[in-house]
């Protein structure tokens, strides 16, 4: 038994920053952050907003492309930095607005390795025969958990959420997955603050060593790439479609050129979107499959990098 990606959906709240808005706000530049980081804007969720809400968009689209009704779902998994609440999870608020009842709900937290987790761990279920569609998403707020004052990392990060449906197949879609984790580097990138007894604790906003992510970022993406395509027997130049994590313009840049991989066969939508974190992959495995660049019997290769850190590759084929 294996699964295949039948159908995949997006959303990004109404609401654009641009970064000419960002000027106005805290001491940067709209050149400054283009030659930087490659983002022109990024969307933020209205205060009302919470993940699920986000993610309830994102998954009735997949599903509606997958042709699935929420009673057809067995399994959703949720990949979130920035939950609705401390608990229940995401994922069971979703079940609850899709009213798919009844089937297992959780979240997964690799932060912006999330949805390879997410997908990896979905994979798993379904291969062993639990589940026949596994709904997996990928939904964030980073606007809530950002200091709107630090210009090293407001400038970084949006809202969205992507998500695909997961179902048993007789022909092979996920062909391998491959995690890692290393929480030797816990205090590079993170949100250090927890609550306790009603209040928050320490620096409840991103803290992030931007010069270590990058130079992690760049080794371990390349690292994982060339360990899914050789488990494949494969070469990174036999890939239709690298879709990386949205972090930054420069570290997508130097995976795809350390691989030998052609800007034009990498799915890049920072520029437009900014880092979304676990949303971003399923939101740029959207665009492309909707503006016809994924065909069919194409090999994609999904790869992340987040906190923790975290980091891992999914390779299927379409």
């Amino acid at each position: 038994m294996y699964s295949r990606i039948t159908g995949t959906g997006s959303y990004l709240p109404e609401k654009i920053l641009t970064n000419h808005d960002l000027e106005k706000m805290v001491e940067t530049s709209d050149e400054w952050i283009r030659t930087r980081t490659g983002i022109t804007q990024r969307h933020i969720a209205e205060k009302s907003q919470k993940a699920s809400d986000l993610a309830l968009y994102a998954s009735q689209e997949a599903m509606k492309a997958a042709n699935i009704a929420s009673s057809d779902i067995d399994l959703i998994i949720v990949a979130t930095t920035t939950p609705d609440m401390v608990f229940p999870s995401t994922a069971c608020i979703l079940q609850h607005k899709l009213g798919a009842d009844n089937c297992p709900a959780f979240d997964v937290q690799a932060v912006c390795s999330g949805f390879v987790y997410a997908l990896a761990t979905a994979d798993q279920f379904i291969r062993s025969g639990k589940c026949r569609n596994a709904l997996v998403v990928g939904t964030e707020i980073y606007s809530k958990i950002l200091d709107w004052n630090d210009r090293s990392t407001c400038v970084l990060f949006g809202d969205g959420a992507g998500a695909v449906v997961l179902s048993q197949s007789e022909q092979p879609g996920i062909l391998s997955s491959h995690l890692h984790a290393s929480g030797s580097y816990k205090d590079v990138l993170s949100v250090p603050g927890s609550i306790e007894s009603g209040a928050v604790q320490g620096n409840p906003y991103i803290n992030m060593e931007g010069g270590t992510v990058f130079k992690f970022a760049v080794k371990v993406l390349e690292d994982v790439v060339r360990e899914a395509v050789e488990e494949n027997k494969l070469k990174p130049s036999d890939i239709d479609w690298l879709i990386p994590h949205q972090a930054n313009i420069r570290i997508i840049r130097s995976t795809a050129q350390k691989l030998g991989i052609p800007l034009d066969k990498v799915v890049v939508t920072v520029d437009k979107h900014g880092n979304t974190s676990a949303a971003s992959i399923p939101l740029a495995l959207d665009i492309a499959v909707k503006d016809g660049r994924i065909r069919q019997d194409q090999l994609v290769l999904l790869e992340g990098v987040g906190g923790g850190f975290t980091w891992g590759a999914v390779l299927l084929r379409w």
